[in-house]
């Protein structure tokens, strides 16, 4: 299995590098929203439109993380 880092930002997404595959509840297979990028963000705030992926709204919306 390929290597794979996940990497928690300060105020903002999960940023996963490395091939995964993300599914849903029912096991479906989730294509990444910019198929052509090497690594995908995972929206952790709850605002993104693009679920799970992040779209940047952490910043509009003030996300805070704990250290």
């Amino acid at each position: 299995m390929a290597d794979v880092k996940i990497t928690t930002l300060l105020n903002g997404p999960l940023v996963i590098e490395g091939v995964v595959l993300i599914v849903n509840a029912q096991g479906q297979p989730i294509p990444p929203a910019y198929p052509d990028k090497p690594k995908i963000a995972l929206c952790r705030c709850g605002a993104s439109t693009k679920k799970p992926f992040c779209d940047g709204a952490h910043a509009k919306v003030g996300f805070k993380s704990e250290p």
